[in-house]
C-alpha cells in the first residue's frame, strides 16, 4: 500500500488496468467479473477504467463486478473522461456513474492529454474542467487528475494550468529514461508538488519490452515500482497474469540505485529511437475518440 500524493488516500501499489481486464475480444463477461473480483479479494484496491474503453463495456463489467459482495466500498475507483467540452464531459460523467453502478467516482481523470491544445480546450470557458469542479462540489467526484502518454512537454503544460491536481498518470518503464522521458522531466515536478504518480506502460503497452527487448517481466515491473510512484496501472488480462503480478508485488524488494543504473545502461542502445515506446511518436495508442476530436482519421496509424 502506498500514499496517493497529498490526498491522504492509501492505495495498492498494483492497479488493475480497466482496458485489459474487460476486453470482450479476449474474455467473456463471466471471466472478466471473476478476474476483477479476485483482484479485489487478493488486495488490489485501485481500479482503473475509462468512459470509452470497449465502447462502455469496460465500465459496465467493472460496475457489475464491484456491485457484488460489497466490493465497491473496498476499492478506490478511478475512471477517465474523454469529453473536452462541458457538454460532453457531463454526458461522460453521467454515463460512467450509471455504468459503474456508483454514486461517486473516487478519481476522475482527463483522458489522453496527448495533443498540444488539449489543456487549453479543457480549461476554456465552456471546457470540461468546469464540469469536474461542479462534480467535486456535488460529491460525485472526489479527486481530479489527468493522463497522457505522448510527450512530457504536454504534461508540463497541463501542470501549468491553474489547478492543483490530485494525480497524474504517465508512462514509466526501463526505456523511458532515454527517450522523451517522463521520469526525468515530469516525475520531479510531481514529487515537488506532492501529486500522486500513476505509472503505466511498464512493459511498453503491448509487452514489447519483455517479448522483443528481452527484459524479464519481474525486472521491468520492479524497476517501475522502485521509483516513487503511488501505483502501477497494469494490463492484467488473465488470472495467470494476475498471479504473476501479485507474486512480484508481494515479494517486492526495491532495486538499488546501482541495479536501476545497470538496467538503464543495458537499454540505452535499444531505447534511444523510441522503437519500444511508439505511443510517444505515433497515433498507435491514441484512442479513436480523441483522434476524431482533433479531426484525424480514427484508424490507427
Amino acid at each position: 500500500m502506498r500514499p496517493l500524493g497529498k490526498t491522504g488516500e492509501v492505495i495498492s501499489a498494483m492497479c488493475l488496468g480497466g482496458h485489459a481486464c474487460t476486453n470482450p475480444k479476449k474474455m467473456s463477461e463471466a471471466e472478466s467479473l471473476r478476474l476483477i473480483q479476485r483482484a479485489v479479494d487478493e488486495g488490489i484496491t485501485f481500479m482503473d477504467n475509462c468512459w470509452d474503453y470497449h465502447d462502455g463495456e469496460a465500465e459496465e463489467r467493472m460496475g457489475k463486478a464491484l456491485a457484488e459482495g460489497g466490493r465497491r466500498d473496498k476499492v478506490f475507483l478511478m475512471t477517465k473522461v474523454c469529453g473536452r467540452t462541458a457538454k460532453d464531459a457531463q454526458s461522460n460523467l453521467d454515463d460512467s456513474l450509471r455504468r459503474l453502478r456508483t454514486d461517486r467516482i473516487d478519481l476522475w481523470q482527463f483522458h489522453e492529454i496527448v495533443y498540444d491544445n488539449d489543456p487549453d480546450w479543457i480549461f476554456a470557458p465552456d471546457g470540461a474542467f468546469q464540469v469536474a469542479m461542479k462534480a467535486v462540489q456535488q460529491g460525485k467526484v472526489r479527486y481530479v487528475g489527468f493522463t497522457g502518454h505522448k510527450d512530457p512537454i504536454i504534461h508540463l503544460k497541463m501542470l501549468g494550468m491553474p489547478y492543483e491536481w490530485a494525480s497524474v498518470q504517465m508512462p514509466l518503464n526501463v526505456m523511458d529514461v532515454h527517450y522523451r522521458s517522463f521520469q526525468r522531466q515530469v516525475l520531479p515536478v510531481l514529487l515537488q508538488r506532492n501529486i500522486g504518480v500513476l505509472a503505466m506502460k511498464s512493459l511498453g503497452g503491448t509487452g514489447v519490452i519483455v517479448t522483443r527487448a528481452g527484459i524479464p517481466v519481474e525486472d521491468a515491473i520492479r524497476y517501475v515500482l522502485s521509483l516513487p510512484v503511488s501505483t502501477l496501472v497494469s494490463g492484467i488480462d488473465s488470472e495467470k497474469v494476475l498471479d504473476q503480478n501479485l507474486k512480484i508485488v508481494r515479494e517486492f524488494r526495491p532495486m538499488t540505485a546501482e541495479e536501476r543504473a545497470a538496467i538503464e545502461t543495458k537499454t540505452i542502445a535499444l531505447a534511444g529511437d523510441g522503437r519500444f515506446e511508439l505511443f510517444k511518436s505515433s497515433k498507435m495508442f491514441d484512442g479513436p475518440v480523441h483522434r476524431k476530436q482533433h479531426g484525424f482519421d480514427t484508424q490507427v496509424s
